[in-house]
């Protein structure tokens, strides 16, 4: 069996974190046929999610997401192929929630 572990910090809070890992959820199940189960919590929120020769979870705080996932066999062969995808995966959800740069304008003194 193969492992994969990704982490990935963020200043979101839990609430924006919270949407981004249910558009996870959805495009997991869309593009990979994974089965997700969604449980909010008080301080953290879980995406366990299923199919057939994976299997793991989604852990999702106000400054972090975690995912671990555990895959069988014959998946095990396609390990980075299926990690970089998870990876671009958030990382462009993650990317399209950053809060825009602040402009300030130069002020002119005037004499």
């Amino acid at each position: 069996m193969a492992d994969i572990h990704i982490e990935r910090e963020h200043s979101l809070g839990l609430a924006a974190a919270r949407k981004i890992a249910w558009e996870w959820a959805e495009q997991a199940e869309n593009e990979f046929d994974l089965s997700c189960t969604y449980e909010e919590g008080k301080q953290a929120d879980e995406v366990e999610f299923t199919r057939s020769g994976v299997s793991g979870c989604l852990h999702v705080t106000a400054d972090r997401f975690v995912l671990d996932a555990k895959l069988g066999f014959l998946l095990g062969a396609f390990k980075e192929r299926i990690e970089a995808e998870i990876v671009k995966n958030l990382d462009t959800l993650l990317a399209a929630k950053k809060p825009a740069a602040k402009k300030t304008a130069a002020k002119k003194k005037t004499t």
